[in-house]
């Protein structure tokens, strides 16, 4: 009879000693497990801080490269926009059969000569080096144009006229209000109501061909 007790005695302490054991096992496994995920979330947080902001400082950077180069392109295209009108203009006042068209070519040689030095000034002044011949889209224009003659001529002309003047009239005001550079932005304000002068005027004789 006592050895029965005390066999059930050993058997209830080893299963409790085998639950205990079992339970803080598991507790300190857990607790490690929670230790190593906290580490893990912190060095996660580190790395994404750092990717982020490494990230914000290259937006940054690219900010700023692309709002210093705009500048310096908006000027190039003016320069090769301002030469076409000059030689567009210088062509129409010899070839053009109309005399309002005429009128309108040879405004265009004064203006735009005056506003082309103005720009070869301001780039001089800001290390920028302007385009010193026409692009491949202006000569083929030029070329287009001097297969033509009398009222064909004339229409084709207006029409380059028209649309030449329309994107210049939106390039210009963008610059008159956004460019980076103090200097290029007043260059562009001033130069902008002549622009939209030309354009009302070669809109009026457009009207009257139709």
């Amino acid at each position: 009879m006592n050895r029965t007790i005390m066999g059930w005695a050993v058997a209830f302490a080893s299963a409790l000693l085998f639950g205990c054991g079992s339970d803080a096992t598991s507790n300190m496994a857990n607790g490690r497990d929670n230790r190593l995920a906290a580490n893990t979330n912190k060095d996660n947080a580190a790395v994404y801080s750092t990717n982020t902001a490494g990230a914000s400082n290259m937006s940054n950077r690219a900010a700023n490269t692309t709002s210093a180069g705009s500048d310096e392109d908006f000027m190039k295209e003016a320069a090769v926009g301002g030469m076409a009108e000059v030689e567009l203009g210088r062509l129409a006042a010899t070839k053009a059969a109309d005399p309002e068209v005429k009128k309108f070519a040879q405004m265009m040689v004064d203006d735009h000569s005056k506003a082309n030095t103005e720009l070869k000034t301001l780039a001089a002044k800001k290390n920028v080096t302007l385009p010193a011949d026409l692009d491949a889209g202006k000569k083929s224009t030029m070329e287009m144009l001097r297969s033509k003659v009398g009222a064909e001529f004339d229409k084709e002309y207006v029409e380059d006229m028209v649309e030449d003047h329309e994107k210049d009239v939106a390039a210009f005001e963008s610059k008159a209000q956004g460019a980076t550079d103090p200097d290029l932005k007043a260059w562009a304000a001033k130069t902008l109501p002549t622009l939209k002068k030309h354009l009302d005027a070669i809109k009026a004789i457009q009207a009257k061909m139709k």
